[in-house]
């Protein structure tokens, strides 16, 4: 694979394209095994709460993953290991939940959360320092168009692998032998994961000591919490985490189970989003860059609120495949931000310790709401009289989705505003950055990111 130079110095360079590999190759296990772990819960006869379940516990058992990392990272004073641990442990997950329909058929969706909770684990025991090393290996001011150079590679690596599996299950489907289908899949998971594993083991670490996390004392700590950036950005991703959560694992049950997608349909609809937040990605960097990530998260959280409320509208497929395409821009932007925001807000040594303490507030909210989610989807009723008349859901699943907008909208309203920007930039309203989107054209993009991809390609690869 062939990438540009990110960096004067060259081991720093080197591990930064090998960072790059690394991601790609996470991107396949991701579009063609993590992604499917819930319709595999499905097809193994997972009830809606099962579901939620599935999304719940390993968001809290990974959160204490994360804060075991960061107090490891500060006693060892290496990071690399943890990282490769943790890899390997989500490697190594892959071959139980592959052939727990033939070992554990009477317990296979409970022993299918054992498992993906562990494989969670490993992820998020690698996480905080993961982003401890990239944030010393990254140049401060090309931040924001590496990892958006790094997440187009990833997320077109993702639509690929995505695309390639919804396809392969179609097959199988077809000819009645979806098991065997995502079997294959699941073993490309694992040897993706594999070579992530190697390019991970071939970076360079500075040798920065990571900083312990100091637990803060309890008097006055709203009013530090008040006056620190970092901690009401914790807040506001948290928050929005436990809002999205509250509806976004049973999107796969309304889709397969209430709307009737296929898998063909189920993958077209995700994989249009996905090349929506690949089209995107170089256009949010560039005005993050320039402008700042602040006035990005308060716009892109004000119109995430909106989204669950469009699934109301129509069930219709081509419509749903359009939602998904604007939501994929606007989640891109969310995402980018939010990681460039921690990544600025941080002092270098404190990154493995903050990213630890704030993604444990995210895990758990994404756990309480997706608990919460779960619930309602069990005692929302399928009908109910407002002024006489009596509505009736068209899905059971409506009631979460409105739930979970009106929580969204609550936390763009009340903690968006609190962000303050950390850097230097240049001054840009919501309006301007909506202006700048509405513009913004994703399929020339996408097709204009391609095309300098493969001008490198071929540069490199011509006569020395």
């Amino acid at each position: 694979m062939s990438l540009p130079r990110f960096s004067k110095d060259l081991r720093t360079d080197q591990s930064l394209r090998h960072s790059v590999r690394d991601g790609v190759a996470y991107s396949v296990m991701a579009g063609a095994g993590e992604h499917y772990l819930s319709a595999y819960a499905l097809f193994l006869k997972a009830t809606t709460a099962q579901i939620s379940w599935l999304a719940a516990f390993p968001s809290l058992i990974g959160s204490f993953a994360q804060l075991f990392s960061a107090w490891l990272a500060s006693r060892l004073g290496r990071r690399k290991g943890i990282i490769l641990f943790g890899v390997a442990l989500q490697t190594l997950m892959w071959l139980p939940i592959i052939w727990l329909p033939y070992f554990f058929p009477a317990h296979a969706v409970a022993t299918l959360i054992v498992c993906v909770t562990l494989y969670f684990a490993g992820g998020h025991l690698a996480a905080p320092v993961w982003n401890s090393l990239m944030g010393d290996l990254v140049p401060e001011r090309r931040r924001g168009r590496f990892f958006a150079r790094r997440t187009w590679l990833m997320s077109m690596m993702h639509f690929l692998a995505l695309v390639g599996a919804g396809l392969l299950l179609h097959g199988f489907e077809t000819t009645q032998r979806v098991r065997l289908g995502f079997m294959l899949l699941f073993t490309l998971a694992a040897l993706a994961r594999l070579y992530s594993a190697t390019q991970l083991a071939r970076m360079h670490d500075p040798g920065r000591v990571p900083a312990p996390i100091d637990w803060p004392a309890l008097p006055g700590l709203w009013q530090r919490m008040r006056g620190s950036d970092c901690a009401r950005f914790s807040f506001f991703f948290a928050a929005m985490q436990f809002a999205v959560a509250i509806a976004s694992p049973l999107f796969v049950v309304y889709m397969l189970r209430d709307l009737g997608f296929s898998y063909l349909q189920y993958m077209m609809s995700t994989a249009l989003a996905v090349l929506a937040q690949v089209g995107s990605l170089r256009m949010w960097g560039r005005l993050g860059d320039i402008f700042g990530n602040r006035v990005i998260l308060r716009v892109t959280g004000s119109v995430i609120p909106v989204f669950p409320l469009l699934w109301l509208v129509s069930p219709n497929f081509a419509y749903v495949a359009v939602l998904q395409m604007f939501g994929g821009v606007f989640w891109a932007g969310f995402s980018l931000s939010a990681t460039n925001y921690l990544y600025d807000s941080v002092a270098p040594e404190r990154r493995a310790a903050y990213s630890a303490v704030h993604n444990v507030f995210a895990s758990l909210a994404v756990f309480a709401g997706a608990l919460l989610g779960g619930f309602l989807s069990l005692v929302v009723p399928e009908s109910f009289t407002l002024f006489g008349s009596t509505w009736r859901w068209t899905s059971s699943l409506w009631g979460v989705l409105v739930v979970s907008s009106l929580a969204r909208g609550i936390v763009a309203l009340s903690l968006a505003p609190t962000l303050r920007e950390v850097r230097e930039v240049r001054r840009l309203t919501a309006v301007g950055l909506m202006w700048r989107v509405a513009r913004f054209n994703a399929l020339a993009e996408l097709i204009f990111g391609m095309l300098a991809f493969t001008r490198r390609r071929l540069r490199s690869s011509g006569p020395a």
